[in-house]
């Protein structure tokens, strides 16, 4: 396992090498250095229950979850939804802390999707549909995952007393990225996300640390059509326009035209596009072919970062409170 501080020392290096990477000031980047582990904001500040749900005789909140695979909506309360999402989440023998850290997240990001968003599905708070919600596996469920979601029972991130965006990724490629540029997050960017080196295993896939892709030149400006490019009927040039305090991409220059990096990569496929952490976009021979590092969007907490702070005795609550800044872990039941 790879020692947190000279894991810091490689990824910034590699950071510093992506061009058109911006650099962030000490009080911006909130003195964050790969060691530092703890949470700057204040405990005791919870959360409010979303409106639309009600507690059980045990006082945990109940949801109306459609059922994909039932075709149907069910009762449940959160804490045993929250089950089938960590087992669909995270594979059941990580580690515990890292398994602690994703209940966490997950629980944070049902009651927040409560309280701002309705479910596409009739008579349903929320479903088991992975482009609607998170990921949900009952198969998966094993006596680790069920330890897990009772010691992390009600407990929630809170960001001064409201619910965060709990996002989660794969695995960053060697720095997290703000809400703009990973997400094309058109709203003020929260006061909780933040650059930081991802510090995730060596034990991650190569295919998630660094990967490559090609494309049909069709491909590419169909995919660009569906993210805001208009009036472009050849594709005859593609580079990275500008990038982020992280080093990715925020938009991608088709013919001089800029179009959202995000928003391509969506388009595109996520599972191929991986990342907007690129190291090298051309076209060559008629396709476009692209390199980058990381899997997801990049924003808040890295899955294999969790990994390997856990590996190295880090707690849940520490390794939360690494990846967003400005938050507590609160219990709300």
């Amino acid at each position: 396992m790879k020692k947190i501080a000279c894991g810091l020392l490689a990824l910034l290096l590699c950071a510093a090498l992506l061009t058109g990477c911006a650099a962030r000031g000490a009080e911006e980047n909130n003195g964050q250095d790969g060691e530092k582990l703890e949470g700057d904001a204040q405990a005791g500040q919870k959360p409010a229950l979303p409106d639309k749900l009600t507690r059980n005789a045990d006082g945990v909140p109940e949801l109306r979850v459609y059922q994909v695979d039932e075709e149907e909506s069910a009762r449940m309360d959160i804490e045993s939804y929250l089950l089938g999402v960590l087992a669909g989440e995270m594979k059941n023998d990580w580690p515990i802390e890292a398994l602690k850290a994703q209940a966490i997240l997950a629980r944070t990001f049902v009651l927040k999707f409560c309280a701002e968003k309705e479910s596409k599905y009739p008579d349903a708070d929320i479903s088991t549909d992975i482009e609607e919600a998170q990921a949900y596996d009952e198969t998966g469920v094993n006596d680790r995952i069920e330890q897990v979601v009772q010691d992390t029972r009600g407990l929630v991130l809170s960001s001064g007393g409201q619910l965060p965006y709990a996002w989660f990724h794969a695995h960053s490629g060697g720095m997290t990225a703000l809400a703009r540029e990973g997400l094309n997050y058109e709203k003020a960017e929260p006061d909780y996300t933040q650059v930081v080196p991802g510090l995730e295993s060596d034990d991650a896939p190569a295919d998630a640390q660094a990967w490559q892709a090609d494309f049909s030149t069709e491909q590419v400006l169909s995919a660009a059509r569906e993210a805001g490019l208009s009036g472009v009927d050849a594709l005859t040039s593609i580079s990275v326009g500008d990038r982020g305090e992280s080093g990715r991409a925020v938009t991608i220059l088709i013919n001089g035209q800029p179009v959202s990096a995000p928003e391509l990569r969506l388009a595109l496929g996520s599972s191929q596009m991986r990342s907007t952490l690129l190291t090298s976009l051309k076209l060559e021979n008629g396709r476009v072919v692209m390199a980058g590092k990381g899997y997801g969007h990049g924003v808040g907490m890295p899955q294999w970062g969790a990994y390997a702070l856990a590996e190295d005795g880090k707690t849940a609550e520490e390794i939360v409170t690494y990846y967003f800044r400005n938050v507590t872990v609160e219990k709300m039941w």
